[in-house]
């Protein structure tokens, strides 16, 4: 049982069922399936108000603010945090950044004052599905891991990709290489905690890449295209409530249950 949908990897879901000689049932992407008004919760309340990172973005344009966040486990040292904050200032793109941790002193002398205005840093924890659902979010900077990759995808919104461990190095060769929605700042090893292993202008030149270059609008369109598709597959006869519809079938079957309820009524 799958948090994907069939059309982001058909080639995969038909050479795993004919290689293996078993069916998988891709149900998602299971985030269009929260209702709207428990979409900023996920599981914890924000560590920021959530009107207040609204309003901030609602006064953005479209595509022009960078959302940075690399999840709940991946640790960064000082000298990599001060690589990015470097690699945002220098960019010139509007950004939010989501930082774990609570102490300031690794920060730049000064960033915080020459970025004001166009950069927001959340400490702790944020509502990342209203932020990437927002229209004024153009670019995801991530970790890649999967529940992140397909809330970009369902989203619309083109990746810049750092890998950090586990299978996050195959999640970004299917966005880079074959979805062709995402751009890499060059991650090669995995490692536990992070060190210089980026610096300031590699992120930089992903940045305007992917926000300002002649290759934006193309990634941007494709990204747009894939969250179409996401939408359309969760929703009545689409490809994911009919899988999700067959899943329960079978086991139903299995079982000899009766009036099992359908997809419908589940999502």
């Amino acid at each position: 049982i799958v948090n994907s949908f069939y059309e982001l990897e058909q080639v995969y879901a038909d050479y795993y069922e004919k290689l293996r000689g078993r069916k998988a049932w891709f149900v998602g992407p299971l985030s269009l399936c929260n209702q709207q008004q428990d979409r900023g919760k996920r599981g914890k309340e924000a560590s920021v108000d959530e009107g207040d990172i609204l309003k901030w973005l609602d006064s953005k344009k479209a595509n022009t603010v960078v959302y940075v966040c690399f999840g709940s486990i991946a640790n960064f040292s000082e000298s990599q945090l001060r690589e990015i904050a470097r690699g945002l200032e220098d960019s010139g793109q509007k950004f939010i950044w989501v930082v774990r941790r609570s102490d300031k002193e690794w920060l730049p002398e000064g960033f915080e004052r020459r970025t004001e205005g166009r950069g927001m840093i959340i400490w702790g924890w944020a509502p990342q599905l209203l932020i990437l659902d927002h229209p004024a979010v153009g670019a995801f900077v991530t970790h890649c891991g999967w529940n992140s990759t397909l809330e970009a995808v369902s989203a619309g919104v083109p990746m810049v990709t750092w890998p950090v461990s586990a299978e996050q190095f195959y999640n970004e060769k299917l966005v880079t290489e074959i979805l062709e929605i995402g751009v890499p700042v060059g991650v090669k090893k995995w490692t536990r905690i992070v060190g210089d292993s980026v610096g300031g202008e590699a992120l930089e030149k992903a940045l305007k890449r992917i926000m300002v270059e002649e290759e934006a609008e193309t990634i941007r369109n494709r990204a747009h295209k894939l969250s179409e598709m996401a939408r359309t597959a969760v929703e009545r006869n689409g490809s994911s409530s009919c899988s999700l519809t067959d899943l329960i079938q079978r086991l139903q079957s299995i079982a000899g249950l009766q009036n099992c309820p359908k997809s419908s009524e589940w999502l």
